[in-house]
């Protein structure tokens, strides 16, 4: 067993030795011992996996680099879904201040060209609409369309 999983797991957590005691009906010795390298038995192993909501096998020693990796894989996918809504926010900007800029263009256009029509409240208009539905998709119905997706594949999954 890796004593230093469950050391690592409950530092992590910023939980003091008794803190994980209480937590796991167990003494503060008997988590001292565990962290000391001492083994431990299946039901103290099972009380601790409990409070961390990890399988036994992940604290044992066979199971300590699946559970670094799986937290790692974790990071590295919140990081990457960060990244794509930094991405998604900035590429809405970015077309917004392209269709304020054209469209005022436009305008001074219409009006010193053309007074007597006013043509530049079609492009206005149009490319307006499809401004605020790139903004809606971005501010407000990502998360919404993300979770519809993972719902779906999980139906699709268990079929």
């Amino acid at each position: 067993m890796s004593q230093n999983c469950i050391k690592q797991l409950r530092l992590s957590r910023a939980w003091s030795q008794e803190q994980l005691a209480e937590l796991s009906s167990l003494s503060v010795r008997t988590i001292q011992r565990i962290e000391n390298g001492e083994q431990a038995s299946l039901e103290t192993l099972s009380a601790i996996a409990a409070v961390f909501n990890i399988s036994v096998t992940e604290i044992s020693g066979n199971g300590e680099q699946p559970y670094i990796e799986q937290r790692d894989n974790a990071l590295d996918q919140q990081i990457e879904r960060a990244k794509a809504r930094v991405a998604a926010e900035s590429g809405f900007y970015r077309n917004l201040l392209v269709y304020v800029v054209v469209n005022l263009f436009l305008y001074v256009i219409n009006r010193f060209i053309t007074p007597a029509s006013v043509w530049f409240i079609w492009p206005l208009a149009i490319w307006g609409t499809f401004i605020l539905l790139q903004g809606a998709k971005v501010f407000f119905l990502q998360d919404w369309l993300t979770r519809w997706q993972q719902e779906r594949l999980q139906k699709i999954l268990r079929k």
